[in-house]
């Protein structure tokens, strides 16, 4: 059995610091599992289909040569036991299975079948027995997550056919217990191989008749040597496997094989892959070791190391980018973590413009709050509207709940504002919201769709302008996604007239779009929004916004669309605390985010005035937002383990990025500045990296080359209240 020290030979903040770094461990190859396993797996079936592909052709076209072109790349094939186009089809057959993920066992069966007979009556050779260990798994354990079976798998388990449910249900069920069968069987292998290799094990001993031709001895022994006998106890007994596997791995990278082996290292690279991103399975020390630390640590099985009732209790109004990060900073701590919103998804809203234009979907940018933390034990989600907060009982007040707080965090965000002209929302709604997007959306496609049936030039003019109130960031981009839509979504679309002929007006009441950026910066997107004919009025106020358009200086401009990204306002935070704010509603908080005279009580985020970018207002950005979140986790840990120092939060500014539209952006990163496609492509990768979640990743990336490549948008739908002419 483990061994595993007892708590009473642990202090608590030894303990503490021990779980803390288990449950790091943990998450590290949790998260290898998770995010390489699939990946991984992708990438062998494919390697296996292609080479298997290949050796059709070549026996179709000629046997005798696929024979003499197979040494050292693929397994013989075996035609001497049909001729050579019935078993080129099946091999192709099995190929295409196994590349999609698609009946894959039944693939990798035939595949495996005759990689065996090819070993058996053609020739012993080590190719072979690497095609029989690698197809193996396959066999046992089927593809991966990226693969159709898996996608098919829960749809067939309900599905009317009385055969493809139970057979379904079945293969799923032991899966678990066939991989870490497979998974001990490819370790006791790999063990037995190296030590015959290095002679540790005398081949006298092995009673069974030709062992050696099943173990892939000429491949070891030119790889590893005098090394072999510790690789081959530790993997034998999976102990550190996934270490142990990549230093294999490592070995065979620096080592230097005969030009005849060539193909040996891959192979020996792939089966030590399948170790490092599956582990050694149930059936090993590592997983002994860690069952008794789970029976130890509770937190590595996901439940709380103690009972949350009694626990320091804190509640985080907000599930943006700052109240997230907080949550998940405080996963390890000893606290219960409430976190309330309004909504039950968090929201990407740097791509919230995109769902304005037709371009994204509001899934592919929101996930579930629920979702992100159903792992995380100390941690619970509400859904309720806060209404205020009783400072004096701190008590966080919600629709009726009263929820009692030790530490309060409020990362509410912000929302649009008028300049106190609030008359105009009816007219020129902003962009916070999926619920703003999907009206913005609603609102400009509906325009193209009245002007194609307007009777008269004035009134299809007046339906084709698009007025944008606002020059930072979300303006610029909205007005360029608007002439991309309008110029290249739906240039053959519409019959009565042009849609290139709208006119898309970007307002900015200053001297220069996107004010915060350097000014050449600034200069190089005008010029790129007015080359996508944007017209560009700086140095422009907006007097009034009304049902006919704006009024601008002294000019009336008529618009039936107009929209509002000129600025924001804080929540009522500030009102809910009774404490100081700017003009904007921003809560004016201290060096530690805390708010005076409230010293357990912090504002992040949009709703926060602090001023910690060198003496500067920390900017409303999201990674502000995340560096707030998790700057105040720290403090609120270092509060629980007894440590009131004050803390001192400083922004650390990891730059700023714009797209104005299909190969234009800029980006400024201070020692750097740049613009055009490789800023335009650095934007992109960078917000589908900030993305959560994978399959959001992955959605946003398909919709962006679908629209790329196709010069189509993904999602013109008009949903929800039709509003008239």
């Amino acid at each position: 059995m483990a061994f595993i020290v007892p708590d009473s030979l642990l202090p608590n903040k030894a303990r503490q610091r021990l779980s803390t770094a288990l449950v790091w461990l943990a998450d590290a190859i949790e998260f290898l599992s998770r995010t390489a396993w699939p990946f991984v797996d992708l990438l062998i079936r494919v390697w296996i289909g292609k080479l298997a592909l290949v050796e059709s052709v070549l026996i179709s076209a000629d046997s005798s040569m696929a024979i003499s072109m197979a040494a050292g790349s693929y397994p013989i094939p075996v035609s001497a036991f049909m001729t050579a186009i019935p078993l080129a089809t099946i091999i192709w057959l099995a190929a295409v299975f196994v590349i999609l993920g698609l009946a894959t066992r039944l693939g990798a069966i035939v595949l495996c079948s005759l990689a065996v007979a090819s070993h058996v009556h053609v020739a012993p050779l080590d190719l072979n027995l690497f095609w029989i260990a690698t197809l193996a798994s396959y066999v046992l354990s089927g593809a991966g997550p990226l693969s159709l079976d898996r996608a098919l798998s829960q749809g067939l388990k309900n599905a009317a056919l009385p055969l493809a449910s139970r057979l379904t249900a079945a293969l799923d069920s032991t899966r678990p217990v066939l991989t870490s069968l497979y998974l001990l069987g490819l370790r006791l292998w790999l063990m037995l191989t190296l030590a015959l290799d290095g002679g540790y094990v005398s081949k006298a001993a092995v009673t069974i008749e030709r062992l050696d031709a099943w173990l892939p001895m000429r491949s070891a022994t030119l790889l590893f040597g005098s090394g072999a006998i510790a690789l081959a106890l530790l993997i034998g007994g999976g102990l550190a496997t996934r270490v142990v596997a990549m230093l294999a791995v490592a070995i065979i990278g620096y080592h230097k094989v005969m030009a005849d082996a060539m193909s040996y290292p891959f192979y020996w690279t792939v089966l030590l892959l399948l170790l490092v991103v599956r582990g050694p399975g149930q059936y090993s020390l590592d997983h002994l070791i860690l069952s008794g630390s789970r029976r130890r640590f509770y937190e590595l099985s996901g439940k709380p190391a103690l009972a949350l009732e009694g626990l320091p209790r804190v509640v985080i109004v907000g599930a943006g980018f700052g109240g997230l990060a907080c949550a998940r900073a405080l996963r390890d701590a000893a606290a219960s973590v409430t976190l309330v919103d309004k909504q039950n998804y968090h929201l990407f809203q740097p791509l919230l413009y995109q769902v304005a234009t037709a371009s994204l979907s509001p899934a592919d940018i929101a996930i579930p709050i629920r979702s992100a933390f159903r792992d995380q034990f100390n941690a619970k989600v509400l859904l309720a509207n806060v209404t205020g907060v009783d400072t004096e009982r701190s008590e966080l007040l919600a629709e009726g709940l009263k929820l009692p707080y030790d530490y309060l965090v409020i990362a509410t965000g912000a929302t649009h504002s008028y300049f106190g002209q609030g008359t105009w929302a009816r007219f020129a709604p902003g962009l916070k919201r999926v619920d703003d997007a999907t009206l913005i959306r609603r609102r400009v496609l509906h325009a193209f769709e009245l002007a194609e049936i307007a009777t008269g030039d004035e009134e299809r003019k007046q339906l084709l302008t698009f007025v944008i109130v606002g020059g930072g960031p979300t303006g610029v981009e909205l007005a360029g996604a608007i002439a991309e839509l309008a110029r290249v979504g739906m240039e053959k679309d519409f019959r009565n007239f042009d849609p290139a002929a709208a006119e898309i007006i970007l307002i900015q009441a200053g001297p220069r779009v996107l004010p915060t950026f350097p000014e050449k910066l600034s200069q190089i997107a005008r010029r790129s929004l007015e080359e996508m004919s944007v017209k560009v009025l700086i140095n422009s106020m907006v007097r009034s916004i009304d049902a006919k358009g704006v009024m601008v200086n002294d000019h009336r401009i008529y618009s039936r669309t107009v929209l509002w990204a000129a600025g924001v306002a804080a929540s009522p935070a500030a009102a809910w605390l009774k404490a100081e704010a700017d003009a904007a509603g921003r809560v004016k908080v201290q060096a530690d985010l805390s708010v005076a005279h409230l010293p357990n009580v912090y504002v992040i985020g949009d709703a926060a005035l602090a001023n910690c970018w060198n003496g500067k207002p920390t900017p409303g950005l999201a990674p502000a937002a995340k560096q707030g979140g998790a700057f105040v986790a720290k403090v609120i840990q270092r509060k629980l383990r007894g440590n009131h120092s004050q803390q001192m939060f400083a922004y650390r500014h990891m730059g700023s990025l714009a797209t104005i539209g299909r190969k234009s952006a800029i980006a400024d990163f201070g020692f750097i500045r740049l613009h055009g496609a490789l800023a335009w492509w650095l934007w992109g990768l960078v917000h589908i990296l900030f993305l959560l979640g994978l399959r959001n990743r992955v959605a946003v990336a398909v919709s962006w080359l679908w629209s790329y490549f196709t010069y189509r948008p993904a999602t013109r739908l008009i949903t929800g209240s039709s509003e008239g002419r």
